[in-house]
């Protein structure tokens, strides 16, 4: 989907506990940093939808294993109405991923335990710079299936 990449991350193997690789300014993707902030969430609960008006995010997931979903409803976007859907986990697949402004996202935790996300934004968060909707309140409803 146009506005949505994954970056493989660098997992540094070390005996007593490994390094997990998240974001360098090198890194295409980067778009200035204003705030890192973290957001747990329980097995099988969903969290969304938000769309950000200026912020690029670049998330990762620290602990556990999440869903992603995204909507693209951008008019004139050559991906409007299409979904794309993405599990990430420090396990499994550990990658960050680059959402453009515009798009939903929504995202579910997985597995039997609680999940966390790592999300590197260029500004501090502005209440007025995202839209927000409850998963029941949005057209293209995106039926979510028990983890």
């Amino acid at each position: 989907m146009k506005g949505i990449s994954l970056h493989p991350l660098k997992r540094i193997i070390v005996p007593k506990g490994d390094v997990l690789q998240g974001l360098k300014t090198t890194d295409e993707g980067y778009a200035g940093f204003g705030e890192v902030y973290f957001s747990r969430i329980n097995a099988g609960e969903v969290k969304g939808w938000k769309r950000h008006k200026r912020m690029v995010l670049n998330i990762v997931v620290v602990s556990g294993e999440i869903k992603f979903v995204i909507h693209d409803d951008r008019q004139n976007s050559e991906t409007q109405g299409q979904f794309a859907e993405f599990v990430l986990s420090p396990e499994h697949n550990y990658q960050r991923l680059t959402v453009s402004p515009g798009l939903w996202v929504a995202f579910q935790g997985m597995g039997k335990e609680v999940s966390m996300l790592m999300n590197i934004i260029p500004e501090l968060h502005d209440p007025g710079e995202v839209d927000s909707k409850e998963l029941n309140e949005i057209i293209f409803n995106f039926e979510w299936k028990d983890c």
